[in-house]
């Protein structure tokens, strides 16, 4: 990570695990280990590029770690550190509270058709 300075421990949190698209890697990481073109289908409208910048500053970050495979054709597969599995209740509580919340919510909150979140 990069040498920051921050004043409180949920700054540090969210910087590691916030963004558009870090939460929906690491649901997608919740239950399995997988590979990148799993991780591309599981993930709705992510770019390869975002996806790949993703899981570096999540690698980097010690959330997840990036396996490889000594075998022709490369074989590199991503799974949860220790401390990316500690944040496992804690995407399950935002998974419920937002779907609680879209449930209750008057301001008209819309899915498609095929919503789903990667795996339940």
């Amino acid at each position: 990570m990069e040498s920051k300075k921050y004043n409180c421990f949920f700054q540090l949190a969210t910087d590691i695990i916030g963004g558009k698209w870090k939460g929906m890697v690491l649901w997608a990481l919740k239950k399995d280990v997988r590979r990148n073109g799993e991780l591309k289908r599981l993930i709705p409208n992510i770019s390869q590029k975002m996806l790949t910048q993703q899981l570096r500053e999540l690698e980097e970050a010690g959330i997840v770690e990036r396996i490889v495979y000594p075998v022709i054709p490369p074989k590199v597969e991503y799974k949860l550190t220790s401390a990316g599995e500690k944040l496992i209740p804690i995407l399950y509580d935002l998974h419920d509270w937002g779907k609680e919340y879209a449930k209750n919510n008057e301001i008209g909150i819309k899915f498609s058709e095929d919503a789903h979140c990667v795996i339940d």
